[in-house]
């Protein structure tokens, strides 16, 4: 299972070096064509597809050319035989918004399958903690 955790950690910072240089074949040439992505902006009920998924990275390439970071800072991976799931927390931000608040962590959940011998990414969930939610007395 070593090997398959390298080959996803090599996948997902391949696919982030992707988003970087706003390259957007990079970005999606190890998803699946089934991919349901649950992001920070709308839509709430997810881009399901990989057409869907592609029309949302234009928006972020351009957020991004303003300079804004999007860095993994940790990256966890468990792999079985044909599923694994990785979660990241990532600097995501202006630098502005990073001085401000340097706590936010964008949150990254991937589930990816087997296809054909290689590692495709099936599921993406991106979020941020709710910073005006109360945590409740203890």
């Amino acid at each position: 299972m070593a090997d398959d955790e390298a080959e996803i950690r090599r996948l997902v910072e391949q696919w982030a070096d992707a988003i970087r240089s706003a390259d957007l074949p990079g970005v999606l040439a190890d998803h699946t064509e089934d991919i349901v992505m649950f992001d920070v902006p709308p839509p709430h009920q997810g881009a399901r597809g990989l057409d869907a998924y592609r029309a949302t990275w234009p928006p972020f390439f351009d957020w991004l050319a303003t300079g804004a970071r999007f860095d993994i800072e940790s990256l966890d991976i468990t792999a079985g035989d044909d599923v694994a799931f990785a979660y990241a927390l990532l600097r995501c931000g202006t630098p502005e918004e990073l001085a401000a608040r340097p706590e936010t962590r964008l949150r990254l959940t991937l589930g990816l399958r087997r296809e054909a011998g290689r590692w495709r990414i099936a599921h993406e969930h991106h979020s941020f903690a709710d910073t005006t939610a109360v945590a409740p007395d203890a």
